[in-house]
């Protein structure tokens, strides 16, 4: 998979420094948002969540965002899930442009959320591990 370095915008917006938002990132590279946009969309979400014994802070676009959160905001926009892992199934789908559809995508990974546009991945580092990568499930548009 041919991997390009993008920022998603963060740079422009004003921000500096390495930091945890892939999905504030990402979610601006593949919907072709600002970043500043998204960032703040984001946190307005997470203004509304819950805390409890298992979750004990909010999502945050510069740190850290729960999937529920970010799962709102994406099928607000006009996006869907398409999982392509279920438990006990073992991993099928690959982040490889071949074993992808064609488009914009939100790729959900381990750990990480990342752009993958038209078989090009997009992110401020190569986490496709080779092609070896399994993908959870994407985000494509409705």
């Amino acid at each position: 998979m041919d991997f390009v370095f993008h920022d998603g915008g963060r740079a422009a917006a004003g921000y500096k420094g390495k930091t945890g938002d892939c999905v504030t990132r990402s979610i601006a590279i593949a919907t072709g948002k600002p970043y500043q946009e998204v960032y703040e969309a984001i946190n307005r979400l997470a203004q509304a969540e819950r805390s409890g014994r298992r979750k004990r802070k909010r999502s945050n676009s510069r740190t850290g965002v729960y999937r529920k959160t970010y799962q709102h905001y994406l099928e607000s926009q006009g996006w869907r899930w398409t999982s392509t892992m279920s438990i006990g199934s073992g991993c099928r789908v690959h982040l490889k442009a071949d074993e992808l559809p064609q488009g914009p995508l939100l790729v959900k990974v381990s750990r990480h959320l990342t752009a993958v546009i038209d078989g090009v991945l997009y992110d401020t580092h190569n986490c496709s591990r080779g092609g070896t990568r399994c993908v959870y499930g994407y985000f494509s548009r409705s």
